[in-house]
């Protein structure tokens, strides 16, 4: 019987590609899922453009993966999750996945070093980075100090009830411990500032102790907070010249005390039923209905003390202008604020992080315009 010729090269065709090439190329969909498996480990492990014409197909996703993995573990959070595990409860305990107190206490620190720089010039980048390590360091250690404090009051607040001592991950005895090796080392940043400095520095620390006890005797804990988080405000000035200008200084430590007044005020809002369930204070509850009046007014007193530090340490148009965007943003922060609301009181409290390093740009913009300005009176 004669086959057609058709069907006759066709089973010749199969038949040498099966001899020359093992495996027809038509079968290749049908690959189980082990077996390209077992492909893909092969071409990336042995990869070179000789041994496989397919590896160019198998290697970019391999890549993409792990680019997406270093993308991920560059956020704080991220960080903290890729840590090995026993130093997780450690990081979470000086709140190294939630960056924005570190921002906070920092930012005050860059206006003063900012306004301490000479004129025309930036800001001085070693101490920049030296107190920016400080930062991280104390704000641990605040932490730290404030969860040992408040073991026994978290434990009742489902926001405070994973932290690692009140979750029982970590023991009072290794918080101390812990806590004995954050202040060894911010000891050793501030050592590395000149001797006014260190004494002045040294002075904030029984502000760091004590706060966590004000939200139990007073309904002003956030005004201890704000003595403690500007301090920078005064330290910043007195490390790059080796002492304070209290002219400068002083309203611009005010002007930062007034800040934390209205964003920690805002950020208790939060807190307010589980403040009153377990018997704590803070200005959120005292001011209650008339709080926007009240931050209305710490922002008045801001940025009065912004402009009179401003004035004292020559500040010049970018300052200035810099200081009416922040007049506004404050403005919009606290007239669309629902208190009732936590996520909008989260929203705006974190939305002081970018209102800080604005003010921080004017500071250095308003500095560099100062030799525009003495250029053109020279040129007169």
């Amino acid at each position: 019987m004669m086959l057609p010729a058709r069907f006759t090269s066709q089973v010749i065709l199969n038949t040498w590609r099966r001899r020359h090439h093992g495996t027809c190329y038509s079968n290749l969909p049908s690959l189980s899922s082990n077996y390209l498996n077992k492909q893909r480990k092969t071409t990336v492990s042995t990869h070179h453009p000789e041994n496989s014409s397919q590896s160019w197909l198998l290697s970019p996703p391999t890549r993409l993966d792990a680019t997406r993995k270093r993308l991920f573990s560059l956020s704080a959070t991220g960080i903290v999750n890729s840590a090995p595990a026993p130093m997780q409860p450690y990081l979470r305990l000086m709140r190294l996945d939630k960056p924005i107190g570190t921002w906070l206490l920092y930012l005050p620190c860059t206006w003063s070093i900012g306004l301490a720089a000479d004129p025309g010039c930036l800001p001085h980048l070693g101490m920049l980075t030296l107190f920016g390590t400080g930062a991280l360091l104390m704000r641990g250690a605040g932490c730290t100090i404030n969860d040992m404090w408040d073991k026994d009051f978290d434990k009742k607040v489902a926001r405070t009830a994973t932290r690692p001592i009140a979750a029982g991950e970590i023991t009072q005895m290794q918080a101390l411990v812990f806590l004995g090796g954050q202040l060894s080392l911010a000891l050793g940043v501030l050592l590395c500032l000149n001797y006014y400095s260190i004494a002045l520095g040294a002075a904030s620390l029984s502000l760091v102790v004590t706060y966590p006890l004000m939200k139990r005797i007073t309904y002003w804990p956030q005004l201890v907070l704000g003595l403690t988080f500007n301090w920078g405000a005064l330290l910043g000035w007195s490390a790059v010249i080796g002492s304070c200008e209290w002219s400068v200084c002083l309203p611009l430590y005010f002007s930062g005390v007034m800040w934390t007044l209205i964003y920690d005020t805002i950020y208790a809002h939060q807190d307010k039923d589980d403040d009153i369930r377990v018997g704590v204070k803070s200005t959120a509850l005292r001011f209650q209905e008339q709080t926007k009046p009240w931050l209305s007014g710490f922002t008045v007193a801001m940025m009065s003390g912004l402009i009179v530090a401003g004035v004292n340490a020559e500040q010049t148009l970018p300052y200035y202008a810099t200081l009416s965007t922040v007049a506004i943003h404050l403005t919009h922060q606290i007239y669309t604020l629902d208190i009732n609301k936590p996520e909008d009181c989260w929203k705006k409290f974190v939305s002081n992080r970018n209102l800080g390093l604005l003010l921080f740009l004017g500071i250095v913009c308003g500095n560099l315009w100062k030799e525009r300005r003495d250029t053109s009176l020279q040129n007169d």
